[in-house]
This record gives C-alpha cells, structure tokens and sequence, in this order.
C-alpha cells in the first residue's frame, strides 16, 4: 500500500485499535474520527509524530463527515454500538450514519470505502440490531455501489465484550447462561487484516461482501466450556428460555450505565451467528483464521485463581 491519506470512523473502538495500527504501519496518514476526540489519543503512539491524527466526527451529523472526509483516497467505516441509548439509536448510527459516510465518500471522490456490517444483517430479522445492520448496508451500496462490506461473526480477542465478560462472571457466580444459538467467533486480528486487504487498490474486492468467521462452529454451550476450562473453574451451565431471558433482560435494561442483557440481544441470540454456505470470506481473501484455542490464552489467564502471574504448573 503506498503512503496515503486515510480516515477510520469508529478507529478508538475495540477492532478499530488494530485496524490504525495495521494503517500506520504501512506509512499511511490517519485520521480518527469520533464523537469525542479524546476517546483516540491512546492510539497516537502507535504512529509517527503527528501521523495518527484524532478528530472530531459524529456519524449523525451530516457535515461533520463531510469535513472528515474531504481529502482522503480510502475511509473505513467501523462504527457499531450494541444497544441504544439516547439519540444514539440504532437507525440513527447503524443505518442513517452509515449513509452520510457513503455519500460523502461519493461526493468527495474518495477511491475507496469499506463498511463493517455484521453476520445476521436482515432486513426481515426479528431484531433491531440485525434490521439496522441491513439497512446500513442498503445504504452504502444505493450512495457508494463500489464498497466493499464485511460481516463478521462474534469478534474475540483481548478487550473483547464477549469472553471477557463472561470470565467476569464466573469469578463469582456459579451458574452461567446458556443458549442452543450457534456462532463462528472470529480473531479481531483477523478481521483487520480482512479490512487491510479490503482497502488494498488493485484488489478484487470492490462491489463484494464477505462473512467473516473463524475456522469453527461453535454452540454458546461449547464456547462456555472452552472458556471455563481455560480459566480453570467449574461452573454449572442452564440453558434458559428466550421468554425468561427477555423477562430479565427486560430489568436489565432499566439499569444505570451499559445493560448486561438487552431484549433485543436476546432476539439475536435466537438466530445461529455463522458464514452461509455461498458466501464469500476469509479463505477469499487469503487469510487463514485462527482458532478459539489458539488465542484464548493469551488475555483468559487473568481470571485464574491467582491471576496471570500464577504458574498452571505450580
């Protein structure tokens, strides 16, 4: 990739993080773009002195992503939130935002754009989430038909909110949900390496989406287990039906701060999570994925007894 100008909506999040490094690693310049600026000084260690350049850029905002765009030859669009809050609703981030970044990238003649979605966008789907995802896409491809769209599976690595969360909770509980859902988790270094190739000129890749899973299909119950025997606990698994787990997740909802469960989560949980069987992905794109329990140790060692330092053969 030679040196150039690029800007990464969503890049302080957690697939984000990589996807700037990989940038910046090729020499590119980039900017960051965000609601709250702040939220990517983080990242500027990860470049040249003044080579990673945070910025601010609502994805609602119209003209804020104009701004954002103005000058750039690729711009990536990584923006997701998992449950609403506020004005930032799903419709307003997934789908209307999703709009403004393509039509701008069309009216600014940017070269390129790549538009992270999600394994389950369905505009008939039973939940929100999906529905969004769906019409985002739609978007992209009415203002920008050249875009490529990735669709990951559940994303996993070390500040991910999935087994980090549910390692959380086996510390102190001794029970855990589970679920008949099936899902192919995907390494989030995989996925930026997915979107490193999808931003590459002279690739076949434009007008293309891809699923993004890992090499394996997983049940939750079969995550769990990794999981538990990874961090060395024993926990008593309870398949719980959607109607109880929207119950809960209902009161889980009124909670201050970002829920455990929402009803809408559940509804996608009754969905398997996985590749289709003609779709395009990783192995397209000559990469290889790597496993659940390949890197599950490197970041599950810290919900041990004793922590990260504590010797497994002591």
């Amino acid at each position: 990739m030679a040196l150039r100008r690029v800007t990464v909506f969503g890049g302080s999040g957690f697939i984000g993080r990589y996807v700037v490094q990989h940038l910046a690693a090729t020499g590119a310049v980039v900017r960051v773009a965000g609601r709250d600026p702040r939220d990517a000084w983080f990242l500027q260690p990860l470049g040249n002195v003044g080579q990673i350049v945070p910025i601010a850029a609502d994805v609602r905002d119209a003209a804020g992503v104009r701004a954002a765009v103005e000058g750039v030859d690729l711009v990536i669009n990584l923006v997701g939130i998992l449950y609403e809050s506020g004005k930032a609703t799903f419709d307003a981030v997934h789908h209307k935002g999703a709009g403004n970044i393509a039509r701008a990238c069309a009216d600014a003649g940017v070269k390129r754009l790549v538009h992270l979605s999600a394994i389950g966008a369905d505009s008939d789907s039973n939940a929100d989430y999906a529905r969004s995802k769906a019409a985002g896409e739609a978007a992209v491809r009415q203002a920008y038909p050249a875009a490529v769209i990735l669709r990951p599976s559940i994303v996993f690595g070390p500040e991910d909110d999935f087994f980090n969360r549910f390692a959380g909770m086996a510390r102190f509980s001794p029970v855990l949900p589970t679920f008949k859902t099936r899902f192919q988790p995907v390494y989030v270094g995989d996925v930026a390496d997915a979107v490193m190739v999808a931003s590459r000129e002279g690739t076949e890749t434009r007008r293309k989406t891809y699923e993004l899973g890992g090499p394996t299909v997983y049940t939750f119950t079969e995550l769990m287990q990794t999981m538990l025997r990874e961090i060395e606990r024993e926990r008593m698994l309870i398949s719980l039906p959607s109607w109880l787990l929207k119950f809960n997740a209902f009161f889980l909802e009124l909670a201050p701060g970002k829920p455990l469960l929402t009803r809408d989560q559940v509804r996608m949980l009754e969905v398997d999570n996985v590749e289709s069987p003609d779709a395009l992905n990783l192995a397209d794109m000559q990469i290889v994925p790597r496993s659940v329990e390949s890197i599950l140790p490197r970041y599950m060692d810290i919900y041990r007894r004793g922590g990260r330092f504590r010797s497994r053969f002591a």
